[in-house]
């Protein structure tokens, strides 16, 4: 798959729609640049941007739009709700897809030195791009704001990483780095704006100060007051949400607001959101209230709900959540093709897909099946006691439908980078190594794809046993054809394995993957019989 860059541009103008638009354009028609989301905000004064491309198109992306910001946006008539230093006032670049944090500090270099250089701004870098511990947050950066940053850029410790020390009064200064995905993530309460920020600092990592930390790590908060909505806002940035979730910034808000007997109304996501951070928010309430959910589309309902994601306005998760505006760049996989599609695919005169694609699908529909027949048995008043084993057994197969699609695409793409190696020059010597390296390396990912198969099928057996068991015995004959696709599915892996082993000359990998891939395939072929003994004995 391609390589896939977030940028986040904040612009200081949230209320002058002709600017905001034109911001928009400059991003949307720059070449290789997808504008995902534009979230204006009238009280902040501040336009949040989202949109995705290569690592060379956003930088081009976020440049066209700064130039655009240069002419239409003067700091020194700008006033906002929201902490800001530059008309451009942060840029940040998301590795999303095939991308490493160190390509992304990369984009960030590249675009400071040329807004730099073109634009005769200072501009600092932060995050993971910071080249000193004293720049790495953004608050530390932007401390004093715009209205400080005269006498700011006098202190030679607060040099610019690239341009002049230089006072732009129509400008300011940019910050720009590179980051995991923060969510910009606000609670609304019905109070004032004192009150708010005050529990913004209980919560934020940073507190009232280094004697007095907030409880939550990788949390910026404070509290500010939307006019337009007549309400406050704690407003936070969640700066991993795998450390802090967005529940935990909910609930623990909700806790010191109950304290002071302060109403919540909901709370609002600022441009897009992972898609990861709604289902852990999900997968929390799920388990504090015993619930038993298992489609995707249900559980983003429920976070919606139990967080009041719609609260100011509708939420779509179609609109909202990255995975799924970026759904389209993967068009052209095997799993998005109609089942008669994919057949005619298999069955033309090329190499993909093949039998490693084949096993893997065949496997995901072996899955498919498992999950099928605990939620046929699952809920009915016959096995009501066997609620709580279903519970149980049905998740496995659930989560497992999805990961062994994605095997149906990777036996494909694997392949590939074989194929590609192929095709590298030989005439020097130096030419000749590096295309034997690359060969190597291209038949040792097509032999981790039908391996990471194998292995995905080898956690289901135990679970598929147990329903063999205790499953509906109208759903018998559909667990013999489960049992059956599953051990298909290792067959296949295990004989792509062993073609692709042939070439490989390192010979203690060859043996471990050969030994790993055998003990494999004896498994599924001893599970997959008791599973068939096992409902022979039920009919």
């Amino acid at each position: 798959m391609s390589k896939l860059v977030e940028c986040v541009p904040n612009f200081s103008e949230g209320r002058n729609k002709e600017t905001i638009d034109a911001l928009a354009a400059a991003i949307s028609e720059t070449e290789g640049c997808r504008l995902l989301d534009v979230d204006p905000g009238a009280s902040t004064n501040r336009t949040v941007y989202t949109f995705v491309g290569s690592p060379e198109a956003v930088v081009e992306g976020a440049l066209n739009a700064a130039r655009v910001a240069f002419k239409m946006i003067d700091m020194s008539k700008h006033k906002g709700e929201h902490p800001r230093m530059g008309a451009l006032d942060v840029c940040p670049f998301i590795p999303v897809r095939n991308v490493t944090m160190a390509e992304c500090v990369s984009c960030a270099n590249k675009f400071a030195e040329k807004l730099a250089n073109e634009l005769h701004v200072p501009v600092y870098l932060y995050a993971e791009a910071a080249r000193t511990e004293g720049r790495r947050t953004l608050p530390a950066v932007r401390a004093g704001e715009y209205e400080a940053l005269a006498t700011k850029l006098q202190n030679p410790e607060w040099k610019p990483d690239f341009g002049e020390p230089i006072f732009v009064p129509s400008w300011g200064a940019t910050v720009t780095g590179a980051r995991k995905f923060l969510i910009a993530y606000n609670v609304n309460l019905l109070t004032t704006k004192e009150l708010a920020h005050r529990i913004a600092l209980n919560i934020r990592e940073g507190g009232r100060g280094k004697d007095e930390p907030g409880r939550l790590k990788k949390v910026q908060a404070i509290g500010w007051y939307l006019e337009e909505e007549n309400l406050a806002q704690l407003s936070a940035n969640i700066l991993d949400y795998e450390i802090t979730p967005l529940h935990m910034v909910y609930e623990e808000t909700r806790k010191d607001a109950k304290e002071l007997n302060l109403p919540i109304l909901g709370s609002q996501l600022v441009g897009l959101v992972p898609l990861q951070a709604l289902l852990a928010s999900a997968d929390y309430y799920i388990k504090e209230e015993n619930l038993f959910i298992l489609e995707e589309e249900h559980k983003i309902r429920l976070v919606i709900n139990r967080l009041g994601l719609d609260s100011l306005a509708p939420f779509e998760p179609r609109k909202r959540i990255i995975e799924y505006l970026v759904e389209d760049d993967l068009s052209g996989a095997l799993i998005s093709q109609t089942l008669k599609g994919f057949v005619h695919s298999v069955g033309a005169r090329t190499p993909t897909p093949g039998g490693g694609s084949v096993s893997a699908a065949v496997a995901a529909m072996g899955a498919a099946l498992g999950c099928m027949v605990g939620q046929m048995t699952y809920g009915k008043r016959q096995f009501e006691s066997l609620d709580g084993v279903m519970r149980e057994l049905i998740p496995p197969f659930h989560h497992a439908v999805n990961e062994l699609l994605a095997i149906v695409d990777s036996d494909s793409n694997a392949f590939g980078s074989y194929m590609a190696a192929l095709k590298l020059p030989k005439t020097t010597e130096e030419q000749q190594q590096k295309r034997f390296q690359a060969l190597q390396n291209g038949l040792k990912e097509a032999v981790g794809v039908p391996l990471s198969l194998a292995e995905k099928i080898s956690t289901l057996w135990k679970p598929l046993l147990e329903l063999s068991k205790h499953g509906n015995t109208s759903c018998i004959s559909d667990l013999q054809v489960a049992a059956k696709a599953l051990e298909t599915g290792v067959f296949g892996a295990y004989f792509n394995v062993l073609i692709n082993l042939r070439d490989i000359k390192d010979e203690e990998f060859k043996s471990q993957t050969q030994e790993k891939v055998t003990q494999l395939l004896d498994e599924a072929k001893k599970s997959a019989e008791c599973v068939l003994l096992n409902c022979g004995a039920r009919k």
